[in-house]
């Protein structure tokens, strides 16, 4: 066991794999996920320029959070919703842009995974909503 990160390595036995595996579960990231998209939006929105005709927010509703762009003439949005299977990430028009699952590795870290590649969490949140907080700001 690596002593400094408590991660696993080589003769791991004391490694709580149950509790970190628990912690990969689809619920449990998809409310990490939200708090880190909140914290996103708040940051986006300190950094537009002063009289800004345009403001993001997060709406939360039953098993679904979207993130809002408000401006005078435009309103568009991005949703990302709990299922079964998957976080389902979707645009103001219900179009599928990606789906989002857990992983956890062999190094013992809760991974995303999308379109069968790994992903980090900030990495999906780009993927979600680059296009939304920068296309034309």
């Amino acid at each position: 066991m690596n002593e400094d990160n408590g991660k696993a390595g080589n003769g791991a036995s004391r490694f709580d794999w149950v509790t970190e595996r628990s912690a990969c579960s689809l619920p449990k990231v998809f409310t990490a996920l939200r708090a880190q998209v909140e914290a996103d939006v708040k940051t986006r929105n300190g950094l537009r320029p002063g009289n800004s005709p345009y403001e993001f927010s997060v709406k939360e509703d039953n098993g679904e959070f979207t993130v809002l762009l408000k401006a005078q003439q435009l309103q568009q949005s991005v949703v990302f919703r709990l299922a079964d299977h998957a976080i389902l990430v979707r645009d103001d028009k219900s179009n599928p842009m990606f789906e989002v699952t857990a992983a956890f590795s062999d190094e013992g870290e809760c991974r995303l995974k999308v379109n069968g590649e790994e992903r980090d969490f900030w990495q999906v949140r780009r993927m979600a909503l680059e296009e939304l907080m920068f296309r034309g700001l």
